[in-house]
């Protein structure tokens, strides 16, 4: 991959972007939400992102979050659409004993999360987003070789073109640096499933 082939979608005020890691700086009061439970609506968080037509391939990014410490800070892979259609997984810090692994679903303005409970000590994660045509899957990793199924979802306008790479916010009073590194992008890790055959159409 080439870091030059990504492009912001929203520039942070302070980043950099060196030998292959890209630091952001996160800005207070900066997210990625839409309208579900809390009835608002965010979309002002650093997105930096490549395009692509291909149909199957999985990305790999390393996130480094050592210095978030305030409720909800967060970094991770983002892939996105519009204000109203993307997906984000990441590491939201929670408090002192404990963080959420968390990934968000957004079609059509209606954001659907879904968390697990992490220590956190854990200050490092992988994520691997995969694509098979308009169907997507989210993966972890604490040690980028042995990854875990995150969240498999289809977006309403993911079937051609689309936009995908990394984002970090800090939604409350916060700021705090994440770091991204050993991005790779490559053959499509997402088998096929081997089960159930479709439906035929």
């Amino acid at each position: 991959m080439r870091i030059e082939d990504f492009q912001w979608t929203r520039e942070p005020k302070e980043y950099s972007i060196k030998d292959g890691q890209i630091e952001i700086v996160t800005l207070p009061h900066t997210d990625l939400w839409q309208r579900t439970y809390y009835h608002f609506r965010n979309d002002n968080a650093p997105v930096l992102q490549m395009e692509t037509e291909e149909k199957y391939f999985s990305f790999v990014v390393k996130t480094d979050f050592t210095e978030s410490h305030h409720r909800f800070d967060q970094c991770g892979i983002v892939m996105y659409l519009d204000s109203e259609n993307w997906l984000k997984g990441s590491v939201e810090y929670e408090n002192e004993e404990y963080q959420h692994l968390g990934r968000v679903v957004t079609n059509g303005g209606y954001s659907d999360w879904a968390t697990t409970q992490i220590r956190a000590d854990i200050k490092m994660m992988w994520y691997r987003f995969s694509r098979r045509g308009d169907d997507y899957c989210i993966e972890c990793s604490e040690d980028g070789s042995r990854f875990r199924q995150m969240r498999i979802c289809h977006m309403s306008k993911g079937a051609d073109k689309i936009r995908f790479g990394i984002y970090a916010c800090s939604p409350e009073d916060s700021s705090f640096k994440a770091v991204f590194s050993a991005m790779s992008m490559g053959a499509c890790q997402w088998r096929s499933h081997d089960g159930q055959k479709p439906d035929e159409e």
